[in-house]
């Protein structure tokens, strides 16, 4: 899923996240070597880190939430995921706030500092781990390309159940290329198979993956979480791990725009 928050299609909270990740636990290390060589210019430059880390974690956070909200699929494993290593990060600033607000009149580290630290490091790690599986796994700021696959599109659509409205025109997408639709709260994947448009959940049922998301060959879509595929015209699972198919929703091309008929509200 491409980030919302990017700079020409560069995701910014990967580019961010590398700048907190290093302040915070290279404060720790140089409090803990501050603490060993009784180096007051080692504890100084820690609780310098510290405030850096701080600052950095909470700029990295902004386009963090943005992915959060926007990129990751609802109502899936990756959104769990994503909560976990959201409140994590919360928790990381929290606790090297804390330990910095512990510190001696001289900026030194004393055991409370330390230990917080040393807590704060820890779930700054497990935090790290659940991004790496994010983007690895669920490939959520991945701007993935595949043969002749065109840009990302998106959009927005409002409409009542039973009204056709116009979702693209003929030729916003070539043959097996996708299009991520949101149709009055509900995600849906726009496909073109040869000269014909067709309409499935984005939602894959195994876990939440997204569809529009995935690989268009043919009628079939590659959910890329897990391998699931599924018949863009009837929505039929053809191969798991999932079990279920997805809903198919009637489209149509008039006068050169695709029209998609509204859905009833999940």
């Amino acid at each position: 899923m491409r980030s919302r928050a990017h700079f020409k299609a560069h995701p910014l909270h990967p580019a961010l996240i590398p700048f907190p990740f290093a302040f915070l636990s290279g404060a720790a290390v140089f409090d803990l070597a501050g603490v060993i060589f009784n180096s007051t210019a080692l504890s100084t430059t820690a609780a310098h880190l510290t405030l850096a880390g701080i600052l950095t974690g909470l700029l990295a956070a902004m386009p963090g939430v943005l992915d959060y909200v926007y990129s990751v699929p609802p109502n899936s494993s990756g959104k769990r995921r994503a909560a976990k290593h959201g409140a994590a990060n919360v928790a990381v600033l929290l606790l090297f706030g804390v330990a910095f607000a512990l510190r001696r009149a001289d900026w030194t580290a004393g055991t409370a500092t330390i230990l917080v630290q040393l807590a704060g490091a820890l779930v700054l790690g497990y935090a790290g781990w659940l991004g790496g599986t994010l983007v690895t796994r669920n490939l959520i700021s991945v701007d993935h390309r595949y043969a002749n696959a065109g840009k990302w599109q998106e959009r927005s659509v409002d409409g009542t159940p039973g009204q056709e409205v116009t979702v693209a025109s003929h030729d916003d997408l070539e043959d097996g290329q996708m299009k991520l639709l949101h149709v009055n709260g509900r995600r849906v994947a726009l496909a073109r198979a040869g000269n014909r448009f067709h309409a499935v959940d984005d939602r894959c049922p195994h876990r939440g993956g997204s569809l529009a998301g995935g690989v268009l060959v043919g009628h079939t879509v590659h959910c890329l979480w897990h391998g699931s595929q599924f018949d863009v015209r009837t929505g039929q699972a053809t191969c798991g791990p999932a079990s279920e198919g997805v809903a198919a929703y009637d489209v149509r091309v008039q006068d050169g725009q695709v029209l998609l008929t509204i859905p009833k509200t999940p």
